[in-house]
């Protein structure tokens, strides 16, 4: 199924996303995980494409076990920074004869070198190019705090406006703890005419350390009362995983109850957390 249907079909959707090992021989135990995360019935499952697209086999591998071992829908991420024309082309024949009709267009993490696969440029032309060369439901990323390398969130809402009429189908959100940060950003979204569907990307932060490196990496801004979670419980590990689990479902009960239908959560492989996030929400998302 394409993910654009299941976006319109009414209902509060929750999706999980996992990420492929670095090493092929960890790739069973990471098709277990989604195994038990398949239980959880999410609306679709998307895998990441590893860093430089060093791990693209190991990507629709796994998109693979989504959709044809766990019979569920299947997003794979592609980005341009791992992905020249002829890769392109090579991925989305693999995907297609799997059945997964869904990617995810990227840029990528920019490698220090500075030196990767230039056909692509920008998310949009890799967008563009999937479109116009298969039959799939094509995603973008986007930024309610501004994309780390825009010079204003203006010039970001601008990029998303071409991204958008490159044929992208919807967009799924970086993570971000303050919802009223994605409440303006969907407003500007709006106000510039961008009717695009948004998935809302939600984190659950389970451990200090992990906190630490999604501020170093994406430079989130992060609520006092969160920052006061870690403070009180980021030395018990047990109490700040449960901490963090209830933080990530107090942001999705206030998504919902303002008329979000659409939370896509980064699971970091974790099935037992995929799975506290879900049940905890059983009479709210179902």
């Amino acid at each position: 199924m394409k993910i654009s249907e299941i976006l319109d079909n009414g209902r509060i959707n929750l999706s999980l996303e996992v990420f492929p090992p670095k090493k092929w021989e960890n790739i069973e135990a990471t098709e277990q995980a989604v195994s038990e995360m398949a239980k959880l019935s999410p609306s679709f499952v998307s895998v990441t494409y590893g860093a430089g697209g060093g791990t693209s086999a190991y990507t629709t591998r796994i998109a693979n076990h989504i959709r044809n071992g766990c019979g569920l829908t299947a997003l794979s991420h592609m980005t341009c920074v791992g992905t020249d024309r002829e890769k392109a082309l090579s991925l989305m024949r693999e995907l297609a004869a799997d059945g997964v009709e869904n990617i995810l267009a990227l840029r990528g993490d920019i490698p220090e070198s500075g030196e990767y696969k230039k056909d692509f440029k920008y998310a949009c032309d890799l967008a563009s190019f999937i479109k116009q060369n298969g039959d799939f439901c094509v995603g973008g990323a986007c930024y309610p705090e501004g994309h780390p390398d825009a010079p204003s969130i203006a010039k970001d809402i601008d990029a998303l406006k071409i991204k958008a009429e490159s044929g992208v189908d919807f967009f799924t959100t970086q993570m971000f703890f303050d919802n009223n940060i994605f409440y303006c950003f969907l407003n500007k979204l709006y106000q510039r005419g961008i009717k695009t569907p948004v998935i809302t990307g939600i984190m659950p932060i389970t451990n200090a350390s992990q906190l630490k490196r999604i501020i170093s990496l994406s430079g989130s801004i992060i609520p006092t009362r969160f920052l006061a979670i870690v403070e009180k419980f980021g030395e018990d590990p047990a109490s700040m995983r449960q901490a963090g689990i209830l933080y990530a479902c107090e942001q999705i009960v206030d998504l919902v109850a303002n008329g979000v239908r659409n939370v896509h959560i980064y699971t970091m492989n974790r099935p037992e957390v995929a799975s506290a996030i879900v049940h905890n929400l059983s009479e709210i998302v179902k």
